[in-house]
Formats: structure tokens, C-alpha cells, sequence
């Protein structure tokens, strides 16, 4: 993950690290349950000295899972609240002040608010969504193979890789394949070893 971490923060345009924009640069690290996206993300946050928002905090409220919603191609993540409440302010260079969502007892934590820096790093499935993005600067998709994936996903998550396999992995696939979200990223990674 380090050599990843390495070949990005070496993509972004060296003008970024000394300019005081009125806008951040943001990235946008999308790709499979399991690939490492939240590893990277607080890897390029760490080296980076800058904010890291997770599309996890944007889950869905209950009054918004609707099989209308749920049957959209990444409908299950609530990218208009991602918009509204990050990613315009942080164009504006504007400070962020937001309720992540908590999946586990299905309401809003305590409100966060994190400062306007020059980088910010948005992870999580979803993130790519058409509808967001043009709020990028730079595109990320992390993959893994079928097999790597559900070994991680049995560790991290043991009895939910029922759920994960049936449900969450197919949605995501579906998302992929709609907006072709891979083929559009400008940097693709492979996170078991694997090559491109």
C-alpha cells in the first residue's frame, strides 16, 4: 500500500503543495469492498497532512431505502448529502461541519467539523458517482480478486460475508458497470499483489 500511497501523492501536480487556493484538491479513492480504501485513504491523509471523509458516514437513512432508490446504480449511498454537506463547502473553502450516519444504530453521530485545508481525500464505494464527479480532481479505483476479497472480507467482518456476498458486493458491481467507473479512473491499483 505504501508504493501506492507513493505513486499517487507523486501524480498530484507539485503547484498543489505550494499554492493557497480558495479550493482544495480532491481525491476520490472509489473501488471494491475490501480492496483497502480506507487503509490508502488514512495512509494518504497521514503523508498528506490533509482531511480524509468516508462515503461509509453517508449511508443511507431509513426513510430514504426505497426500492426505488436501492434499485439506481450506487442509489444506496446518499451522495447528495456528500454533496451538499463536503463537497460544496470544501469548493467554496469553506471549513466542513456534517453528522456522519451510523450504520449500527441507523442515526447521526455528533456533528464533525473538520478546517478547509489545500487536500482532501474522499474513500469509500460510491464516492465516483456521476452525479459527483466533477467535484475531483483525481480519480482513484483500488481492485482485489474475487478470492482475496472474501478471505479479507471473512476476517474483517466473519459472519456478515453472507450479506457481502449476496448483497453488497453485487451492488457495487452493478454501480461499477453502469458508470464504468474503473475505466474512467486516472489511476487503477491492484491491492493483492496482482498486475494491471
Amino acid at each position: 500500500m505504501q508504493e501506492i500511497a507513493d505513486k499517487i501523492i507523486n501524480s498530484i501536480p507539485k503547484k498543489v503543495f505550494g499554492e493557497n487556493s480558495s479550493r482544495p484538491f480532491l481525491i476520490a479513492v472509489d473501488g471494491r469492498c475490501a480492496a483497502g480504501k480506507s487503509t490508502l485513504a488514512a495512509m494518504l491523509g497521514q503523508r498528506l497532512k490533509c482531511s480524509v471523509f468516508h462515503a461509509d458516514d453517508f449511508f443511507l437513512q431509513s426513510h430514504q431505502r426505497t426500492e426505488e432508490r436501492l434499485a439506481e446504480p450506487g442509489g444506496n449511498m446518499d451522495r447528495e448529502r456528500l454533496a451538499q454537506e463536503v463537497l460544496k463547502p470544501l469548493c467554496k473553502g469553506e471549513n466542513v461541519l456534517y453528522h456522519p450516519f451510523d450504520c449500527h444504530t441507523m442515526d447521526f453521530s455528533a456533528a464533525v467539523e473538520i478546517p478547509f485545508g489545500k487536500i482532501a481525500v474522499i474513500e469509500g464505494s460510491y464516492c465516483c458517482h456521476h452525479d459527483l464527479w466533477e467535484f475531483y480532481d483525481l480519480h482513484i479505483f483500488l481492485s482485489v480478486s474475487e478470492e482475496e476479497q472474501l478471505r479479507r472480507i471473512q476476517i474483517r467482518n466473519g459472519a456478515d460475508l453472507v450479506m457481502f456476498r449476496n448483497r453488497w458486493i453485487p451492488l457495487e458491481e452493478k454501480y461499477f458497470g453502469a458508470f464504468g467507473i474503473r475505466e474512467k479512473c486516472e489511476l487503477v491499483f491492484e491491492t493483492d499483489g496482482r498486475t494491471l
